[in-house]
């Protein structure tokens, strides 16, 4: 139940004060003085128990908790009931679970800030991560056994029955040993003098990359290792001459600290659409809607775009 003590005044004053940064700006809105909006937003934060704005010269911020009390408030009252019973689970010994997948695109780069922001936002919620391929991933999402799954789009007959919500663009990368031969006279069509990272068949990238060397004119690959597994590939590729063949963001953190480097070919023709993939009309569950705002807040600040 909602704390009968919390009234519309309150609500009503604290999305106005978030949406313009200030309490004077917000009780010149609202008809109101401004000791009569701060005390309103005082009594709120004493219900609901938590610091929902902080106060300094630059004007109002927001906590995290008053991000996600904004989020459930601005949509709907059932969603209001949903983000106030979150915020007083606080000490419950039941725990909500979210099951997130990941594919490899995204479980090296995009995963580990995303789960961060998360469980700032919300501490008492357990989290449960599963990498994989595309196909076993959705598969496992189909059945119900995550509640979604964030990666490259993939063929079409793989998306059938599957919500995509497109977060960014990716592209392929051709990575190597720091020192590798290529380096030294770069030419996409000597790849294939060396052993080549593949992506396989059901892979997202596969048909991105089969455009990319048909496009480039890249023959037969004679020595050619087909696999997802980023452990596999990041440790073969630096020690052998192999050429990999993988989504930027699963070499994201090698080709900045130089232990592997991307070969200076032109590929932006691989590039595809990252993002959430989840059952049609499953239910938005405040666990999800919560790592919905992580999502965001993660891609704004990486930069990300589409």
């Amino acid at each position: 139940m909602i704390d009968r003590r919390i009234k519309f005044r309150h609500i009503q004053c604290f999305v106005e004060i978030a949406h313009e940064r200030s309490l004077k700006l917000a009780a010149d809105k609202l008809s109101l003085t401004q000791p009569a909006i701060s005390k309103t937003l005082k009594e709120l934060e004493e219900i609901i128990g938590a610091s929902l704005m902080t106060r300094n010269r630059a004007g109002i911020a927001l906590t995290k908790q008053g991000k996600v009390f904004l989020h459930f408030a601005q949509i709907s009252l059932a969603s209001l009931q949903q983000g106030l019973d979150g915020v007083e689970k606080e000490g419950e010994q039941a725990r909500a679970t979210l099951k997130v997948g990941a594919l490899p695109s995204v479980a090296a780069s995009f995963i580990p800030p995303l789960i961060r922001e998360f469980t700032e936002l919300a501490p008492n919620v357990l989290v449960k991560i599963m990498d994989g391929p595309h196909g076993f991933l959705i598969e496992r999402l189909k059945l119900g056994e995550l509640d979604l799954v964030i990666g490259r789009l993939g063929r079409p007959d793989s998306m059938e029955g599957v919500s995509f919500t497109q977060l960014y663009s990716e592209r392929v990368d051709l990575v190597v040993r720091k020192g590798h031969p290529l380096l030294a006279n770069p030419d996409v069509k000597r790849i294939v003098d060396w052993p080549v990272i593949y992506p396989p068949e059901g892979a997202a990238i596969r048909p991105l990359v089969e455009r990319f060397m048909i496009a480039n004119g890249v023959g037969e690959i004679p020595h050619r290792i087909e696999s997802v597994s980023g452990a596999f590939g990041r440790l073969y590729t630096r020690q052998t001459d192999a050429v990999w063949i993988i989504s930027s963001g699963v070499v994201q953190t090698e080709t900045e600290d130089g232990s592997l480097v991307r070969l200076p070919f032109d590929s932006d023709i691989t590039k595809g659409p990252v993002g959430l993939m989840t059952r049609p009309n499953a239910p938005q569950t405040p666990e999800v809607q919560i790592f919905m705002l992580a999502v965001q807040t993660v891609i704004k600040e990486l930069s990300l775009s589409s």
